[in-house]
């Protein structure tokens, strides 16, 4: 059995208060050693920490994430400089732009954007980036940042802007979706793209696979986005298994931290 990397999973999320511990299990039992926990607000971080430090196999991400603006308030730039100084914190995240729902104000989803990609490279940590609907301007704001590292989960753009973020060294997410086979140009890129900058995700509870359409994700399933990955690209499994676990372990330097 393949070890696997989920990228980015809520494992903190309510949808899993019933039977969190069985969820981790499951991934567990299907080769996923490894879960990174990306926050959304600053409420979430205290939760986020405990889960992770009662379970070896996760790992934490902070950050204020755009679909959240109305719960972010200015001191929570100030307070996450100082979680992001917690040795088992591997990324700042889930940050980044949503210009797709209707009423977040995009002035102020850019400046917590900002503000904290600059505590990112202070820390000298990668980000983990939502660009929903805003693609090409975070593209830009990253490279106009600078000195960054990180990954654009669940990328939905085109080759030439995924082109943008490779060159830029950027990896992009890619999870359930890829299973759709309405998504041709995402199943295209996926299918053509450079190894070296992928990797895989599940966003449970979020983004279910074909096979699970409308119902609550959780990582066990990543095993069928690699399916269909290796199917894309005329590749095994083990390959594909192998490539994208060594992508996510070094883009989060996660040897140094699970020792």
């Amino acid at each position: 059995m393949p070890k696997l990397n989920d990228s980015h999973v809520h494992l903190d999320d309510d949808a899993f208060a019933i039977d969190r511990d069985a969820v981790i299990g499951r991934a567990i039992d299907v080769g996923v050693d490894t879960m990174i926990v990306p926050a959304v607000d600053a409420a979430s971080w205290p939760r986020i920490k405990a889960l992770c430090a009662n379970h070896r196999q996760l790992f934490p991400a902070y950050g204020l994430h755009p679909m959240f603006l109305p719960q972010h308030a200015p001191e929570h730039v100030d307070a996450l400089s100082a979680w992001l100084d917690d040795d088992r914190v591997i990324a700042v995240g889930e940050i980044g732009l949503d210009f797709h729902v209707d009423g977040l104000d995009h002035d102020l989803q850019r400046h917590y954007f900002v503000n904290q990609l600059q505590l990112a490279r202070e820390h000298n940590l990668p980000v983990i980036v939502h660009a929903r609907a805003a693609l090409e301007e975070v593209t830009l704001t990253l490279r106009r940042t600078g000195s960054l590292s990180g990954v654009v989960h669940s990328f939905s753009g085109s080759e030439q802007q995924a082109r943008h973020l490779w060159d830029m060294g950027f990896c992009i997410g890619i999870g359930g979706p890829v299973t759709y086979e309405r998504a041709q140009r995402l199943r295209r890129i996926v299918a053509q793209m450079p190894i070296e900058f992928l990797l895989l995700e599940s966003d449970a509870p979020n983004q279910p696979d074909a096979a699970h359409r409308g119902q609550r994700n959780e990582p066990a399933r990543i095993t069928e986005v690699l399916r269909c990955i290796a199917t894309l690209r005329g590749e095994s499994e083990v390959t594909i298994a192998a490539a994208t676990t060594a992508n996510t372990r070094r883009l989060f330097d996660l040897d140094r931290r699970s020792n």
